[in-house]
């Protein structure tokens, strides 16, 4: 079997050197020629996978180690028989864990209590669905829009415009869909831009073009009450260095690149292989996760829960070493800034997740125990 699968996928050989020979490419160069012969295909969300690709290759089975599938021709590999395989929830937390970065660097900027916003999530999936369960279980107001939900289930759910009326802080977590009843291609245009309240934080780490991103360029040289964090961009590699130059963060598409999450997709795309060949796995994950930097952390009872709080996420992430790293990135012409995204996502430094983190609470002190179950790390009794 030959396997053709993206350089940054970790964990290959480990996974993956059982089923036969593996053929390392950059993502950005898979193009028909490297699958014609090939029999499994690996990617990330970089490769576009459809027709063009695989039309007259020996492809058979197609996994993205990603949540989004919106690189993939999903009708496609139906009509060819081709199997196919996504890593849902994977990187779910490495998102929520640097929303949460994000947030205490525009808290402590804007002079802004947390506590005191209203926060909008436009999509509850697998992201989502962990950022609003944390914002919540931190007791802070959480307002929830996704159409698709909505009309299936019914449930707790606001339209866009009222989350557009009432929050201040906005985060989307939505997959890019350009058709259709819910298409969120440039969901947030000029006038939604617009509309936003005075003073709204904007966070989106979703899909590039869910934002139309000329026109938030536009917004935001009129507008320098709104903050916002991107990280991800229309174009990419490319960027825009103005609209960069006016973003509070700026990171290259790395909100979901902890180690934990890379590795678990590439754990899920071995077990979605193995169920379709019908193969026992003979290969764990636990056996192959490197131990954390930091293990364990120690708040004393007295400990003032805003200080906890940014002391432990910021044990595990900080995005502005990210965001340092992107803006050195933009300083030279095209081409070059174009290698450097790619660069910065390839070469990434190790980054764990706050669920793997042990917190230890001394004496009595429920409101930090609250405060360490809400952000996810594990008690340590």
């Amino acid at each position: 079997m030959l396997i053709v699968a993206d350089e940054n996928i970790p964990l290959l050989d480990e996974f993956f050197a059982g089923f036969g020979e593996i053929s390392r490419l950059p993502g950005r160069t898979i193009d028909a020629a490297a699958v014609a012969a090939a029999d499994l295909l690996l990617v990330r969300s970089v490769t576009p996978v459809d027709r063009a690709l695989l039309e007259g290759s020996t492809v058979k089975f197609v996994g993205t180690c990603t949540i989004g599938t919106d690189h993939l021709d999903l009708d496609y590999f139906q009509q060819s028989g081709i199997a196919w395989a996504s890593a849902p929830g994977c990187n779910a937390r490495g998102v929520v864990d640097y929303v949460l970065g994000s947030l205490l660097v525009l808290s402590e900027q804007q002079g802004v209590a947390l506590a005191s916003r209203t926060y909008g999530v436009i999509g509850a999936g697998q992201v989502g669905s962990r950022l609003i369960t944390l914002l919540r279980g931190l007791g802070w107001r959480v307002r929830v829009c996704d159409p698709p939900r909505q009309a299936a289930e019914g449930g707790d759910f606001v339209s866009l415009q009222q989350v557009l009326d009432e929050c201040d802080v906005i985060s989307l977590h939505t997959p890019l869909e350009r058709l259709g009843e819910h298409a969120t291609h440039h969901l947030f245009d000029a006038q939604r831009l617009v509309a936003l309240k005075p003073g709204s934080w904007l966070i989106n780490a979703s899909r590039g073009a869910v934002v139309d991103n000329q026109a938030l360029l536009n917004v935001l040289a009129q507008r320098t009450d709104l903050q916002v964090v991107l990280d991800v961009w229309e174009g990419e590699p490319q960027a825009d260095v103005a609209l960069a130059a006016l973003c509070r963060i700026a990171t290259p598409h790395i909100a979901g690149y902890s180690l934990d999450g890379k590795l678990r997709g590439t754990a899920q795309i071995y077990q979605a292989l193995c169920q379709h060949l019908g193969v026992a796995a003979r290969v764990e994950l636990a056996q192959l996760m490197p131990a954390p930097w930091l293990s364990e952390l120690t708040l004393d009872a007295s400990a003032d829960s805003a200080w906890a709080l940014a002391s432990i996420c910021r044990a595990v992430y900080d995005p502005r070493r990210d965001d340092a790293d992107f803006r050195r990135s933009l300083l030279g012409d095209a081409p070059s800034r174009c290698m450097a995204f790619d660069a910065l996502r390839k070469h990434y430094p190790m980054r764990r997740e706050i669920d793997g983190l042990k917190v230890c609470v001394k004496d009595d002190a429920p409101a930090l125990v609250s405060l360490v179950q809400a952000l996810g790390a594990r008690l340590k009794g």
